[in-house]
């Protein structure tokens, strides 16, 4: 097992001989989140066609709003405004 997956089983909690059912596995992302990034770039003959970067969010709507209310609560109200004008 190499260094990240097994850091990523001590985050989670887990050892080696723990098994998680799909449900566990889905609840626990919800209730604490997941980020899942990536990159792929498409190029023919060494020239770079297309280049994508990816960052996806896995979280449910009730952990996204507290993440966001903590965060609120540690930047001053004129910060948070100027940063989040819509």
């Amino acid at each position: 097992m190499n260094r990240e997956n097994r850091r990523a089983l001590d985050l989670a909690g887990l050892d080696d001989l723990d098994r998680v059912s799909l449900c566990e596995a889905l609840d626990r992302v919800l209730n604490k989140g997941a980020v899942v990034s990536g990159e792929v770039t498409i190029s023919v003959a060494g020239v770079e066609l297309v280049y994508l970067a990816l960052q996806l969010v896995l979280t449910s709507v009730e952990t996204a709003r507290g993440a966001l209310a903590m965060r609120k609560e540690n930047v001053t109200d004129s910060q948070w405004n100027g940063a989040h004008r819509v």
